[in-house]
């Protein structure tokens, strides 16, 4: 009988002991937010505007394969990064200083916050016609069918240019339509000029369309970081994101030391001439050199700026005040040189 009560005390001590080792193992193996990150658990859904300029970038500077997971997706303005972002679909997207002033107006003010700046050049923001058109200045568009894609930067640039042709919105007959649509409406002759950017306006020229107003001295060159509200609260995707743009800074050093390189990808990506390409990249470095910076009150008051005039214009039903959607959450790891 003793033989066997010791047998039941020592199985039920094993037992215990198994159950205390296998509560310590359980909590050592539990990841910590940056742990999880380095491990690859943690996913950023980046979204990019024209083309995959930032997962191409960063695969051929070699910095492509992260601690973390990034799902990229492709859009034709920054405005529909941002619809995506308050939709719960992306993460993080950059846009142009436009596209977040309309977005903090949708229901939970869009969800999103701008982080940081990526300064950039201005360059193919234009307002173009077609071959042989008897329109050559910004005042030819009085009572004409011009193409813009709203809420973006050819919003914003027609809208100046107009007022500096002493022209009013309600001077043209302005048709809202998607970058794409607008040149092929360009190309076809249902609108009389394009206003629009990036691989539109590439394309436009290489069909032989002319330039009749550039906005390369209207924009401010600032490009805005936005992050999706519920991964600046989580920590792992913070830390992700952080690291992020880190990678994207070391991607604009290297194109600067590969602008043939970059170049070729670049014309292959948007089918354009590798020398055209490498000529675009050359005039935009000498132009403001590609960065990712901390936001600044100088940075903040060039998008109020912009607010304002879309209030001016009674474009906004009322003024928007752009500081309340910005966000310090990943200053400390970013320059503050302007």
């Amino acid at each position: 009988m003793k033989q066997r009560t010791n047998t039941t005390i020592s199985l039920f001590t094993c037992f215990s002991l198994l159950i205390f080792l296998s509560g310590c193992s359980g909590k050592t193996n539990e990841s910590s937010p940056g742990e999880a990150a380095a491990a690859g658990e943690v996913t950023i859904r980046v979204g990019q505007t024209g083309w995959g300029n930032l997962e191409e970038g960063l695969k051929a500077a070699g910095l492509g394969d992260t601690p973390y997971h990034v799902k990229y997706s492709v859009f034709q303005g920054g405005n529909l990064i941002l619809e995506a972002m308050a939709a719960g679909q992306v993460d993080f997207g950059i846009t142009s200083e436009i596209p977040p002033i309309f977005a903090s107006q949708a229901a939970g003010d869009g969800g999103f916050k701008v982080v940081a700046v990526q300064e950039g050049n201005t360059l193919n923001q234009e307002v173009v016609v077609a071959q042989g058109s008897p329109i050559h200045s910004i005042a030819d568009l009085k009572g004409k069918k011009v193409a813009f894609v709203k809420n973006t930067t050819a919003h914003y640039f027609l809208l100046k240019m107009l007022e500096e042709a002493g022209l009013r919105w309600q001077d043209i007959d302005a048709v809202e339509l998607s970058t794409a649509d607008g040149l092929s409406a360009l190309i076809s002759g249902k609108v009389d000029a394009l206003a629009s950017y990036g691989n539109a306006i590439i394309s436009a020229h290489q069909k032989d369309a002319i330039t009749i107003a550039s906005a390369k001295d209207i924009l401010s060159g600032s490009f805005l970081v936005n992050v999706s509200d519920s991964a600046i609260k989580d920590s792992a995707q913070q830390k992700a994101i952080a690291d992020y743009l880190k990678r994207i800074n070391q991607f604009h050093e290297w194109s600067r030391s590969h602008l043939q390189e970059w170049a070729q990808i670049t014309a292959d990506a948007t089918h354009q001439p590798v020398e055209q390409a490498l000529q675009t990249l050359q005039e935009g470095e000498a132009q403001r050199h590609s960065r990712i910076i901390a936001a600044s009150a100088e940075t903040i008051r060039s998008e109020q700026d912009v607010a304002d005039t879309f209030t001016k214009a009674d474009v906004l039903s009322q003024p928007v005040k752009v500081s309340t959607f910005w966000s310090d959450a990943f200053s400390s790891g970013l320059s503050t040189n302007k």
